[in-house]
């Protein structure tokens, strides 16, 4: 969803200089703490995909494509190339994959898709980044290496799509109700399309054929996306509740539940054992 100029970073605050992948690197890492509030514009990492998962905390991901909300215990996948700015709601511990699609000798690896994804992390996947993280810069002459690469990149890419992506419609006024609703969820749908000026069947006939969501869907996501951002931070539930538009707190923790598969008051638990590097 930015349309900023879009500048080619190779590191994010905190990362370590780039290794040069003429060198053999296959495998980057860091781990960071990032401050409540902190937005980082629109970047790419030039032929690095990048699997940034949140350890604790909740960030957004914007991108042309669309906004993925990463809470905790998820990540997402941004394809090398892809443009995305990043919103940090409270503290955020991010530990961030890199890989090197152009490392020589080119290893043989699964490849996900070339699109963003957002995806639940099982235990697997995050003992995975956290050794990754734990040994900082992996090369590809070193067999174990280029193994933990594969099991990785095939959790990403066999792992079904986490319930917060929110993608861009295109056709303009679709778009225009796309940014209204992330504005201002606590709008209903009929004032939200009132405001648009276009009917709601035409809508949504083009939200289901662009976004592949109902309005009904994309306009909960969009009002629970909301509402972590501000769980994060720590306010009550009853308040975010009825600020995000639900007319209840009930409501609010039946339709949180049906989407993210716990309640608001356990959601941000973390697993034992802490977060590691």
């Amino acid at each position: 969803m930015s349309k900023k100029r879009h500048k080619a970073m190779g590191s994010p605050p905190g990362a370590p200089p780039d290794p040069d992948p003429e060198r053999g690197v296959l495998l980057r890492s860091y781990a960071v703490t990032h401050p409540p509030g902190l937005d980082l514009p629109a970047r790419t990492h030039g032929d690095w995909d990048q699997l940034a998962y949140a350890a604790r905390g909740v960030m957004a991901v914007d991108t042309d494509a669309g906004r993925w909300v990463v809470p905790p215990q998820r990540a997402v996948w941004i394809p090398a190339g892809v443009p995305h700015a990043l919103r940090m709601n409270g503290a955020v511990e991010v530990r961030a994959v890199f890989l090197h699609r152009r490392a020589r000798p080119r290893p043989r690896l699964p490849r996900p898709e070339p699109v963003c994804r957002a995806v639940a992390v099982p235990p697997l996947l995050r003992e995975l980044v956290l050794e990754v993280c734990r040994r900082g810069v992996l090369y590809v002459e070193d067999p174990a290496a280029v193994r933990l690469a594969g099991v990785l990149l095939d959790q990403v890419r066999l792992l079904p799509d986490a319930a917060l992506a929110l993608p861009s419609p295109v056709e303009p006024r679709a778009a225009a109700l796309a940014r209204r609703l992330l504005e201002r969820p606590e709008l209903t749908l009929a004032e939200a399309v009132r405001e648009v000026g276009a009917s709601r069947r035409t809508l949504e006939r083009v939200f289901q054929g662009e976004t592949h969501l109902t309005l009904g869907q994309w306009h909960r996501r969009a009002r629970l996306s909301a509402a972590l951002g501000r769980l994060a931070r720590g306010e009550p539930v009853t308040r975010v509740a009825l600020d995000v538009g639900y007319r209840s707190p009930s409501a609010f923790i039946s339709a949180f539940r049906a989407t993210l598969g716990r309640t608001p008051a356990r959601y941000f638990d973390v697993p034992d054992g802490g977060v590691g590097p």
